[in-house]
């Protein structure tokens, strides 16, 4: 499946895939000028859809040049872990008693801080709970934090452009968020087995720094946003909603979250607890709101189409990858993981015979801290995309206003990194 001519066509449709993230906005916008076709534009204009759907155009394509056997033969080789984890966790994190827990302990540390409480949750949402994703995981983390900061700043009637703002900070938080453990951040977990970095490794190179960069970024985003806050939001959007449910129920739910994240490489372990906490949730569904299984089956779609796009580009990308000195190799990592998923770019880096040890932090940093710049930077982000997009205007992430969000907190990240 390595033939030239494949490769240029995998290589082309990726860039025509990465244009139609950035055009997605404009689909939606057509849904509404040519309704007899409203569906199709609809569909298109779904960040979520974009890679799935390309990835199925270069399956075709790929029967078309090599054979329908090879064609599914190379899709069947992938390995669709990750996708499968992000969907599961999304769900599980994103249920009631998980989300009830969470909001009532986040309320508790919220009274202790001398602030009003709106503005304390959403400090917390973007500083502790990102941080958090070290543990949990940073697709529960972000789960946790897009649900925590929707009806506090992902509401009507507050400046869409703070609305990016806060975006791209609460995305960057969660790239860098998960670096205090070597499990937590899929491009750390690419490479840590590999070049044997383990937590303690994490902390003392990576961890430290990122929770001081994290913590700057949430200030400057809770003070950007303190008098909206102070204006339209009551301190009761973060209470806990719905009926209270009961510590045993919250208890099986955190138990079996606790379990698919112990379990995250092992996808036949977690999606049988999975089909556990879906017996679980049907039995005491007076305990539940819906479920998000839409959401997570998007973004799982969305990332498995980003796995098999981005196997094919492995010709042209390790070849950049080896090719650069530290310095370089940092900010090379940093503007290619805006184009491509950052557990990629590193696990292409760990291919790389006798890369030194400054290069390696190098290519690491500059993956995690460029993972709030697009959609497609780092796993998590089309799980906060699909949680919070009905809170902008036509019900649409843009790609320019991420990025121009993610910018300042991408800086801050990446001095902490590269200088401290």
């Amino acid at each position: 499946m390595n033939t030239p001519a494949i490769q240029v066509t995998a290589a082309a449709i990726f860039a025509v895939a990465l244009l139609h993230t950035f055009a997605a906005k404009q689909f939606e916008r057509l849904s509404r000028r040519f309704p007899r076709h409203a569906g199709l534009f609809h569909l298109l204009g779904e960040v979520e859809v974009v890679f799935g759907f390309w990835a199925i155009v270069l399956v075709l394509a790929m029967a078309l040049l090599a054979g329908g056997g090879q064609a599914l033969g190379y899709a069947e080789s992938r390995n669709y872990t990750e996708p499968l984890f992000v969907f599961v966790v999304m769900v599980i994190a994103a249920s009631r008693p998980v989300l009830q827990a969470v909001l009532m302990t986040v309320g508790a540390l919220a009274r202790l801080l001398p602030l009003p409480r709106p503005l304390a949750t959403v400090w917390l949402g973007l500083a502790l709970v990102p941080l958090l994703g070290s543990l949990v995981t940073e697709p529960a983390a972000m789960t946790l934090a897009a649900l925590l900061l929707a009806p506090l700043v992902f509401r009507p009637g507050l400046p869409e452009w703070k609305k990016y703002v806060a975006l791209g900070v609460l995305f960057v938080n969660v790239s860098i968020g998960g670096t205090l453990t070597s499990y937590a951040a899929p491009p750390v977990l690419m490479v840590a087995a590999t070049w044997q970095w383990d937590s303690l490794f994490m902390l003392t190179h990576f961890g430290w720094k990122s929770a001081l960069a994290v913590l700057v970024n949430a200030t400057a985003a809770a003070a950007l946003l303190r008098r909206d806050l102070a204006a339209g939001a009551a301190a009761e959007a973060a209470a806990p909603r719905g009926p209270r449910v009961p510590a045993l129920v919250i208890g099986v739910h955190l138990l079996l979250l606790a379990g698919v994240v112990a379990l995250a490489h092992h996808p036949v372990a977690f999606l049988a607890l999975f089909l556990m906490f879906l017996g679980f949730a049907q039995a005491y569904d007076r305990h539940q709101d819906a479920l998000i299984l839409k959401e997570g089956l998007l973004v799982g779609f969305f990332l498995a189409g980003l796995v098999v796009l981005g196997g094919m580009q492995q010709w042209w990308l390790q070849p950049v990858v080896s090719g650069l000195g530290p310095v370089a190799l940092f900010f090379g990592a940093l503007g290619l993981t805006a184009i491509t998923d950052n557990a990629a770019l590193t696990y292409l880096g760990s291919l790389i015979p006798d890369m030194p040890a400054a290069s390696k932090y190098m290519l690491v940093a500059g993956a995690v801290a460029g993972g709030g710049l697009t959609v497609i930077a780092n796993a998590p982000n089309p799980a906060g995309v699909a949680l919070l997009r009905r809170g902008f205007a036509d019900e649409s992430v843009g790609a320019a206003g991420l990025a121009l969000g993610a910018l300042l907190p991408t800086a801050v990240a990446a001095l902490a990194l590269a200088l401290l």
